[in-house]
């Protein structure tokens, strides 16, 4: 609980970073963490929360320094877990980090291939939004399982060389769209594979 509710910007300017309404805050993150995060990490070991919760008080400062925070409008239901969104719905981001496919992304630069890995593998998930520095990316899940998909990039797409959308509103780019979804992450298979592999192999010698 301490990783999705520490904030640089409220220690930095001595901000509370505590939600008013506790309930839904905690509803909203049980389901981001039940249907995203733990999914997340039971396949690819442990993950790194860089940022989640906001209090909107935190989240309006950020956006005021241009820390990459939204509008407080558009968090609700993000980043600010307390506050249900313009349709009425409930939901919670985490800022995430991946390390075992980091080695991988480094030298390739390559965050398409993780994104389409959890779009097919963790449904639940409503969006995300990639960052070039350690392949850091948003995660959101909403309570509105209809909720259109989106998933965003800062960096490059190596594949395509623009930073266009790769999923828009539920729609696949072009690129992509022509392609098999094993196709969209093979190389995630591979480091799955070899990540299991190399944990048995540790078993046997224990």
């Amino acid at each position: 609980m301490r990783d999705f509710l520490f904030s640089e910007t409220a220690a930095a300017l001595g901000l509370s970073n505590l939600p008013k309404d506790k309930n839904l805050a905690v509803k909203a993150g049980k389901g981001l963490c039940e249907n995203v995060l733990e999914p997340l990490q039971d396949a690819w070991g442990r993950i790194h929360i860089r940022s989640a919760y906001r209090s909107e008080e935190v989240n309006q400062a950020g956006n005021e320094l241009g820390a990459n925070c939204a509008t407080n409008e558009k968090n609700y239901a993000g980043h600010i877990w307390d506050v249900k969104n313009a349709e009425g719905n409930y939901g919670a981001t985490a800022c995430v980090v991946v390390p075992a496919y980091l080695d991988y992304y480094e030298s390739t630069g390559d965050w398409t291939s993780l994104a389409w890995w959890i779009h097919h593998n963790i449904p639940a998930y409503s969006s995300m939004y990639f960052f070039p520095n350690l392949c850091a990316f948003n995660i959101s899940w909403n309570e509105n399982p209809d909720k259109p998909k989106n998933i965003k990039s800062y960096i490059v797409d190596p594949n395509t060389g623009h930073k266009k959308a790769i999923l828009s509103n539920g729609q696949k780019s072009e690129f992509y769209a022509a392609m098999t979804p094993g196709n969209r992450f093979v190389k995630c298979t591979e480091i799955l594979k070899q990540q299991n592999e190399n944990k048995a192999v540790i078993s046997d010698c224990l």
